[in-house]
């Protein structure tokens, strides 16, 4: 595994998404209650952007077929997706978003 480090805790308003390319990744660093959650960008349905979508509480809302999953697990919570979503470690850090990869 390798620490990704992604951008600064402060580029990423509180109850907002951020899009993050980084070490050829393509992912969305959310900010939810005082915590960073990492998932890939790109939605496991179709081309939605999910730093572009919906963010209520920890799920994000594709803005392409407004699939969602939990970005705390990557769990599908509303069709039409199916297939979870992939999400990153966070690694603990006072000013950084840092995550863990393969």
């Amino acid at each position: 595994m390798k620490r990704i480090e992604l951008c600064s805790q402060s580029d990423v308003a509180e109850g907002t998404a951020i899009m993050v390319e980084s070490d050829g990744l393509e992912l969305a660093v959310y900010h939810v209650e005082g915590q960073f959650y990492v998932t890939d960008n790109l939605c496991t349905h179709g081309p939605g952007k999910l730093s572009e979508g919906y963010l209520d509480g920890h799920v994000i809302e594709c803005d392409f077929h407004n699939g969602a999953f939990d970005i705390r697990n990557g769990e599908v919570v509303a069709p039409p997706c199916m297939v979870r979503l992939k999400t990153y470690r966070v690694l603990p850090d006072p000013g950084n978003v840092i995550i863990e990869a393969d």
